[in-house]
């Protein structure tokens, strides 16, 4: 199975679309997985007509896009158990407290815009895509692909 993680889209804030790629990684995908600040009911619209979406609410998401999604988002893929929420809190200690908050495999977030993948005390995997559309201090913009069963995780950088 290969999932597309992306989050912190802020369409159309941040962008007006979609980056091509990643619009083609949408296609590619078995499974697109999307850790909130959609902003634009639109995108989930369009996201949902090309493929099947895991996602939740980020605190930039108004209350058309809370009544469709989850505060948390969970499903097993793959024999894996995923989970995709919004916020996580501060770096400092994020492994240790989600451990006690989450019991999945792995755990999608977003919010940063910032890249994350690491693991935790327990072994549960944390990622992090970072943005598409909004680099905010990173030297790109961002998205991953990760292959279930395998966690194989792919970070790829868009070009400007």
């Amino acid at each position: 199975m290969q999932l597309l993680l992306i989050a912190d889209t802020h369409l159309p804030r941040r962008a007006k679309d979609l980056p091509s790629e990643v619009w083609a990684a949408v296609d590619a995908a078995d499974l697109v997985v999307h850790a909130g600040d959609w902003v634009s009911l639109e995108l989930l619209d369009r996201l949902e007509e090309r493929a099947d979406v895991l996602g939740c609410w980020g605190n930039n998401d108004g209350p058309e896009l809370r009544s469709r999604l989850p505060e948390v988002a969970r499903r097993t893929v793959a024999g894996v158990r995923l989970a995709v929420v919004h916020e996580t809190g501060d770096a400092r200690g994020r492994e240790e407290r989600l451990d006690s908050r989450y019991e999945e495999d792995v755990l999608v977030f977003g919010h940063s815009h910032i890249p994350w993948d690491t693991v935790t005390p327990r072994g549960m995997r944390l990622l992090n895509p970072g943005s598409p559309t909004d680099r905010r201090r990173q030297p790109h913009c961002t998205y991953m692909t990760l292959d279930l069963p395998s966690g194989e995780a792919t970070l790829h950088r868009l070009q400007a």
